[in-house]
């Protein structure tokens, strides 16, 4: 009996290149000056996994370095759709980082509030309680 590991792999790969980008995104764009370097370095790391998913003859690893490969594609345009919901003030911007002082200067919706780091109550917030969250931060 032969054991396939194909579906195993990919299961972890996806996992790992999932939960490693989202949070490499929003720290790697919180803290770089210039957004081109960290996206043409997932850009041509994704290329990279690329080839090797079709040159690897191991299934399991083909599959792996594919599914990491096209995640990290997906990173590198990840790095400028975080900028822009940190212009809309979706996602907080870092004061310490000239470019984000630079839009939160320009942009009246960039906030420095972390909306992910509040306790979660089960019912939706009013717009009046998500001011105040706001300002209290402040």
């Amino acid at each position: 009996m032969n054991i396939n590991l194909i579906g195993l792999a990919a299961a972890f790969a996806t996992f790992f290149g999932v939960w490693l980008g989202h949070v490499s995104v929003r720290k790697i764009e919180r803290e770089t000056v210039n957004l081109w370097i960290p996206a043409l370095s997932a850009l041509t790391l994704g290329t990279g996994f690329e080839i090797a998913s079709f040159l690897i003859s191991s299934l399991p690893l083909s599959a792996m370095c594919g599914i990491l490969g096209v995640t990290l594609l997906w990173d590198s345009l990840e790095f400028y759709r975080q900028q822009k919901r940190i212009k809309y003030g979706h996602a907080p911007a870092n004061l310490k980082n000239p470019r984000h002082a630079k839009i939160l200067a320009e942009y009246p919706n960039a906030t420095t509030f972390d909306w992910l780091d509040r306790n979660p109550r089960g019912s939706a917030y009013s717009p009046a309680e998500l001011d105040s969250m706001k300002e209290s931060a402040k």
